[in-house]
Order: C-alpha cells, then structure tokens, then sequence
C-alpha cells in the first residue's frame, strides 16, 4: 500500500500539485512525502504552476491581513472620534491657536506688524483653519484670501490643481508662485500626481488678530508675552 502511495504522489507531484494538496489526497505525514518527492524533478509549467499557487496563497494571506487592519484601524477610528465628541468654543479656540502655533507666520524682531498667513498641504487642515477663522475669529469671507505654491515642473497640472483647491475652500485662489528647487534632491515622497502644492490663507488687516492669537500660544505654553 506504501508503495502506491508512493507511486501516486510521485505521479501527482510530477503533474505540478504542491505538497499540501498531495497530502489531501494521500494522508501520509509531511515528512515521510517530503522523502518520497525530495528526486522528483519538475518540468517548467509544472513549476510554474507551484509558484503560481504560492504566488495566490501569498496573496491571500496578505489581503486578508490587510481587512484585518483594516477593520481594526476602523474601530481605533470610531473609538477616538467619539472620545474627541462636540467641540466647544473654547476648544476649538485653543485647536486653532495651536495649528496656527505649528503653520502660520509669526512676528519677528525685524518683521512686527505681521497678519495672518497661515500655509499648508493638507486639505483637512486648511479646511478647519478656515472654518476656525469664520467662527471663532469671526473673520468675513471677503477679507480672506488663498495663494498657492506649486514646483515648476507641475505648472501643466495648474487648472487641475486650482480646481482641487477651490473645492475644498469654496474659494478662489489670487495668486500662484512657481517653486523650482530640484525635486529629485528632496526627501519628499508626494510629487506625482497627487501633489498639490502648497495653499496659503492670508488674512487683510490682521496684525492685531495675529497678535491675539500670539497671545493665546502664551495662554496655552503659560510664558511671558514679550513686547518687540
């Protein structure tokens, strides 16, 4: 009986079956298949035909990994949003205060009458910054204002990209700045096509605002203000 077992996985080894599915066929332990089989030789689309079920057996194992993340990284999603709840008024002031801490122009010795200018890549925080401008600092629409910077090697995409802007502002964008250092010399990853450059708000007549804000960064870090 060993002996046709033997013969048979032989046969169905040599026909491109991988280990796993003989041993369906022939219940004998892995070890005692894996002496049977270790002279066998393959021919090409018999071996072709074992990486190729490797090759889907990778795969599979991987996608299902991925809705495993997936799933997971939802509920971590879900959990957080509700930890986080309705923001009151003084929370959002403090929110906005400290992405414009992170993002926006400050005063400086040489430079103390600064408004508002605020700049940054990401949709979502350029669309909270203006939602915390019209709410919080109760700025109107018409003193507020976008610019883009865009490399030089996407000018042909500008349409594109003012569109991809003017969505998410709800807002024309006045004026466009051309950067040209050498992309190839930068680190960073986003310069295919879902760069889209960077978008700055600026707001008119602001100085005192910006030196409110100013002030509540030393409300939220409990320093000194200094006067310069």
């Amino acid at each position: 009986m060993k002996a046709d077992a033997r013969e048979k996985a032989v046969a169905l080894r040599k026909n491109g079956l991988t280990y796993n599915e003989i041993l369906k066929k022939i219940p004998v332990a892995k070890s005692t298949l894996s002496l049977w089989l270790r002279e066998v030789g393959l021919a090409k689309p018999q071996l072709q035909r074992i990486s190729e079920k490797k090759r889907a057996a990778q795969q599979h194992g991987a996608d299902a990994k991925r809705r495993i993340r997936v799933e997971r990284t939802e509920v971590i999603y879900d959990t957080a949003r509700e930890e986080i709840g309705n923001l009151s008024k003084r929370e959002l002031r403090l929110v906005g205060a400290t992405l414009y801490w992170a993002e926006g122009s400050k005063a400086k010795p040489h430079s103390v009458s600064t408004g508002i200018d605020f700049g940054n890549t990401d949709p979502e925080m350029i669309r909270l910054f203006l939602f915390w401008l019209r709410t919080v600092l109760q700025i109107s629409p018409d003193r507020i204002h976008s610019s883009l910077y865009l490399h030089i090697n996407h000018k042909h995409r500008l349409p594109d990209v003012v569109r991809h802007w003017e969505e998410i502002t709800k807002m024309s964008v006045r004026y466009v700045y051309y950067k040209k250092h050498n992309p190839k010399k930068t680190y960073r990853k986003n310069i295919a096509d879902t760069y889209f450059g960077t978008l700055r708000i600026r707001v008119s007549e602001s100085t005192d605002l910006q030196r409110k804000i100013q002030g509540w960064i030393y409300g939220i870090t409990g320093e000194h203000c200094p006067v310069v």
